[in-house]
């Protein structure tokens, strides 16, 4: 999809996206059930608000012994990092001439479906652009990541899609970054998948929603959202198939392993039919490589594959395997905000940085 001309908004330095954590050593934050979690500190050597992340610290040594050799692996990296770190900083990104609508979806497990969904959403939002999150998957992972409750008492995209709940009613904002709200999952949406079967238009209550939601955003005086983004579960059932007749793009992840390239092509098969019965305006415009670990042959061989038949659709922004990206999720963060200076931060801030510009 292209991009408009219309005003553009700047991603802001890596140590404002973690803003909320500087200048200390540790912070806290809720939980779903009032208790507080200790968060990290972000250096390895006892100096309170270096926003640094452990992955560099411990590298950074190794490079400065490596002395000027350029050759070394490590001192490689660092360099590359940096400057894809410079490329970034104050760089414009355009708001959509309407709001993008993107369901991210797989029906493998593992691929980084939400990982993937958390983190773009979260770096746009920290461009400034209006970012929706609506997590239908069950296990409310998504919801986890941004810090917004989703136990069995709060309403959530469950209430909206059985009860004809509205969406405005439901949404939560995420505490740590600004522009971005989330509609969570919670356990009772387990059941759905029965219950959507006897209900009328069942595949399309998540669109009229998501309508009816924009219309009430624009006569209650608030900002356009710029992007929704669908968490999906994985599989190809009538939650799936509502975030498919909702969307206007498809963001598929692909873990950079060979069973992850079985399933795709069922999962375009699926797409295809819903562009054909459902949803016509439906296009795979982005396809996402993640766990790319480039010391194996195989992800480089998988990597290879996937961007020879979709030439198009494939980012040329890579995620990696990270400890980091792993490790956030506990502490209810993405990992924009528990370490913005890691690899797997920057990886989202490049890929969301070229779906924007798309």
């Amino acid at each position: 999809m292209t991009s408009s001309e219309a005003p553009s908004q700047r991603i802001p330095p890596f140590v404002s996206l973690g803003s909320a954590r500087s200048g200390s050593q540790s912070v806290t934050s809720p939980t779903r059930t009032g208790r507080t979690v200790q968060n990290q500190p972000k250096s390895v050597d006892g100096v309170a608000g270096a926003d640094v992340s452990r992955e560099t610290m411990i590298q950074a040594p190794l490079a400065g012994a490596a002395g000027s050799d350029d050759g070394s692996p490590i001192a490689r990296q660092l360099i590359s990092e940096t400057k894809r770190r410079e490329r970034l900083l104050g760089r414009a990104l355009p708001k959509p001439i309407k709001t993008r609508i993107m369901t991210v979806a797989n029906q493998k497990g593992g691929v980084g479906k939400t990982t993937t969904t958390v983190n773009i959403a979260a770096a746009l939002a920290a461009a400034g652009l209006q970012v929706l999150v609506v997590d239908i998957d069950p296990q409310g992972n998504a919801s986890t990541a941004l810090g917004v409750e989703h136990h069995a008492e709060v309403d959530s995209i469950y209430d909206v899609l059985i009860n004809d709940f509205a969406l405005a009613d439901v949404v939560a904002p995420c505490p740590d970054i600004a522009n971005l709200i989330c509609a969570p999952a919670t356990i009772h949406l387990a059941g759905a998948e029965i219950e959507l079967v006897s209900l009328v238009a069942r595949e399309q209550r998540l669109r009229r929603a998501l309508d009816t939601y924009s219309e009430h955003r624009e006569t209650s005086g608030e900002e356009r959202l710029d992007y929704i983004f669908i968490d999906c579960p994985p599989s190809l059932g009538l939650l799936t198939v509502n975030a498919f007749c909702a969307a206007n793009e498809v963001l598929i992840p692909i873990q950079c392993e060979y069973y992850a390239l079985e399933g795709l092509s069922q999962l375009l098969k699926n797409i295809e039919m819903i562009q054909k019965h459902l949803n016509a305006e439906l296009e795979v415009s982005t396809i996402l490589l993640t766990m790319y670990d480039g010391r194996t042959n195989l992800a480089a061989q998988v990597a290879a594959d996937v961007r020879e038949h979709f030439p198009d659709q494939v980012l040329k922004a890579v995620v990696p395997r990270s400890v980091r990206i792993s490790e956030a999720p506990s502490y209810q963060q993405t990992v924009m905000t528990y370490d913005p200076s890691s690899t797997g931060a920057l990886s989202y801030l490049e890929a969301a940085a070229e779906i924007a510009e798309r």
